[in-house]
């Protein structure tokens, strides 16, 4: 029996976009089969019959790659199936889920998932976009209750053009200057991840003005189809507090939350917000259950953060009041230290208020570079940013379980805004790695994060081309339309603000964004107030970055690997490595190195903790792969008598024949009249043809 298929198709970056209802997935409260190009993805949507027992939005989203997808089969040596995420996979759930997350109601208590699976990738249309728009379509649809639908577009400028959706191909270009993934509803912005290589704001600014006509056209698109196929959301029950049990709390609060609230010291707001709930408990427990009444802990906990959320968005619209007492573009306190430990090659603490990130660099030889092999991409990473979030940060216990979701995404976007100003290897051929410790956590740990790993770049002697600072802004709304955007975020404004929107570049650009948002959008207003903000207060952390570092060390650490670069003939590889690898790993053992790394052009990286014995090692593969001209003066070692002639060690495993002909002029009757074993004799190449070299000590006569 054929599947029953309705398709929808409209033109989005000059290809088109089909979304495809069919009964593949029958059991799902909705299905799309989205295909643009030739990469095609599944998306479902269920959602569970009951109420689940938690006080928070239970909603999953699984974004799934399959190697048949590419036509790959990877996996382990004895596992050839698909294991643990990618990063790249989990990067591209967490796009989809931050987009589609800030349209449920806060009290829906259902579960719901939404699986976006890969069934095939073209390598030119990135399956993170025919996804996103299948999962908002499948939502729309779906009897679910969601507010989208949400559209997303990817923006690239190249030159001087802006282009739409482009193929991958089409990118990979020296005049690249940065790519946006922008995402929202009509005429508002809720999602944002950008790269580029010291972008300007007004470009930036042009290309979310692109985006947001894209996304209108994507949710006109999308409602077509909702009019056409949708069915009536269900009715659900909202996990919401009873009136009396408001009213008790909120007058409880009155007097009492702001002084608390609003406390400079982190310890003690945490401290005082304890308090302050077990003072309410307290009270409830004698006022309201001897009364009669029933009250949920998790629901006093709810409208305890409503009220708390309706005081800061109230104080710093009416009164530009924020909790710390600081302006509303000021940046908190600055501190910075280089060079931590004498073991490590580079290191650098940057502090911001009481958000402290610990930044190590470690320099390895090329060989040290990460093979990537997943369902989008294969290659290798020279550069990598990892991120850690120990539970000790923000003063509580937990377990070393390896980086989560949130560990993977920050480290991403550190590395990100990093990576641009990173020497190619030609510059620089180290493998580089930056490792960023939280140790203390008060908001915004990613963009310490960035300011940490430029300092400790520049510790390690990694000539980076600028140091890089990111900075964390939020805003405070209301349902009038007023609006503050508050810079350098901390940890109650980062709860209970509307948007965590971060911004990292040098003096002259911006090299990374991310905006997340928890409710429905930003105006192009309110974006551009943000970035116009932002730089002000990335100058100024730059200026304070120069104070404890201004520039790149001109010496590695004496720890560091010593790394030697050259480069040989293409097609002299195979005597580099010789037979099964005896050449290359006979030079390893014996100068004792690290490793010797061979380029595809003839680039030659020899690497190891001794100068000296690396030196020797470049010396005896360049004698290895020596080209010897005809007329060229050499020196060498006699190692063999023939009855004909006599053989000259070249260096390298090289050697030459200087015939008995050629020892003298006049005849020669012995060739041990002229030359002996381990005599050092000069000659000249009178012959260098398919690797033989003749040599002749009479023309030097």
């Amino acid at each position: 029996m054929p599947i029953e298929k309705k398709k929808f198709e409209t033109e989005v970056g000059g290809k088109t976009l089909t979304l495809e209802l069919s009964n593949l997935a029958p059991q799902t409260n909705a299905s799309i089969l989205a295909k643009y190009g030739e990469t095609v993805v599944l998306v479902t949507v269920v959602m569970s019959k009951r109420e689940a027992t938690v006080d928070y939005l239970p909603l999953k989203v699984d974004y799934e790659e399959k190697f048949y997808a590419a036509g790959k089969i990877i996996g382990s040596r004895f596992i050839r199936r698909e294991g643990r995420p990618s990063d790249e996979a989990i990067l591209s759930g967490r796009l989809v889920d931050r987009t589609l997350r800030p349209l449920f109601d806060n009290r829906l208590r259902r579960e719901v998932q939404v699986v976006v699976t890969i069934l095939a990738f073209d390598e030119e249309n990135d399956p993170d976009f025919v996804g996103l728009i299948g999962a908002s379509t499948a939502l729309a649809i779906s009897d679910v209750p969601w507010a989208g639908p949400v559209g997303g577009i990817r923006v690239v400028k190249v030159g001087s053009k802006f282009l739409v959706n482009p193929n991958n191909s089409e990118i990979k270009t020296p005049d690249f200057v940065f790519e946006t993934f922008t995402t929202g509803l009509t005429d508002k912005i809720n999602m944002i991840e950008l790269g580029g290589n010291e972008a300007g704001d007004e470009d930036i600014l042009e290309a979310f003005k692109i985006s947001q006509k894209e996304i209108n056209k994507l949710i006109d698109f999308q409602n077509k189809v909702v009019k056409e196929v949708g069915a009536k959301k269900a009715q659900v029950v909202l996990s919401e507090p009873e009136p009396i049990l408001r009213a008790k709390v909120e007058k409880f609060l009155s007097d009492k939350l702001e002084e608390v609230v609003y406390t400079k010291d982190k310890a003690k707001y945490y401290e005082g917000m304890a308090n302050l709930k077990d003072e309410l408990f307290g009270f409830l427990k004698e006022d309201y259950e001897k009364a009669g009444g029933f009250f949920e802990p998790k629901h006093v906990e709810f409208i305890f953060e409503e009220v708390v959320d309706k005081l800061v968005h109230k104080n710093a619209i009416e009164k530009d009041a924020r909790p710390d007492g600081r302006g509303m573009d000021e940046v908190r306190e600055l501190e910075g230290e280089v060079g931590l430990f004498e073991r490590t090659h580079g290191s650098a603490v940057f502090m911001r208020g009481n958000t402290h990130a610990l930044a190590i660099t470690t320099l390895g030889p090329p060989g040290a570079e990460q093979l990537v092999e997943t369902m989008e991409v294969s290659g290798k990473r020279r550069f990598m940013l990892h991120y850690n979030f120990p539970p000790y940060s923000v003063g509580e216990i937990g377990t070393f379980r390896g980086p989560g979701r949130r560990e993977i995404g920050h480290g991403a976007l550190a590395e990100k805004a990093l990576k641009w100003l990173i020497p190619s290897k030609e510059e620089f051929p180290y493998t580089i790695r930056v490792v960023s410790e939280i140790v203390s956590s008060n908001g915004s740990s990613s963009m310490a994060s960035v300011c940490a790993g430029s300092l400790s770049l520049m510790d390690a002697g990694v000539p980076i081309k600028k140091p890089a600072a990111g900075i964390a802004m939020g805003m405070m709304s209301d349902e009038k339309g007023n609006f503050k955007i508050l810079t350098d975020i901390q940890g109650p404004e980062d709860h209970y603000g509307d948007m965590d929107f971060k911004v990292a570049g040098t003096e002259d650009g911006v090299t990374g964004v991310q905006l997340d948002v928890k409710f429905q959008g930003l105006s192009m207003e309110m974006v551009e107030q943000t970035l116009k903000q932002a730089k002000k207060a990335r100058l100024h952390i730059l200026s304070f970055m120069k104070s404890v570092l201004d520039s790149p060390l001109k010496s590695l650490s004496k720890y560091a690997p010593a790394i030697k670069q050259f480069q040989i003939d293409s097609s002299k590889i195979g005597m580099v490595i010789g037979p099964g690898g005896k050449m290359i790993n006979g030079l390893i053992e014996k100068y004792a190195l690290s490793g010797i790394d061979i380029d595809d052009d003839g680039w030659v990286f020899v690497s190891g903790t001794d100068q000296a014995n690396v030196d020797r090692a470049v010396s005896e593969i360049q004698s290895l792969t020596k080209e010897f001209k005809v007329g060229e003066i050499i020196e060498g070692k006699v190692i063999k008598i023939l009855d004909f002639g006599a053989i000259v060690d070249l260096g390298g495993g090289r050697d030459g024949m200087i015939h008995v002909s050629e020892l003298k002029n006049g005849f020669v009757k012995n060739v041990e009249e002229v030359v002996k074993m381990g005599d050092f004799v000069r000659a000249k190449i009178i012959k260098a043809e398919e690797g033989k070299v003749g040599l002749s000590i009479k023309q030097l006569e």
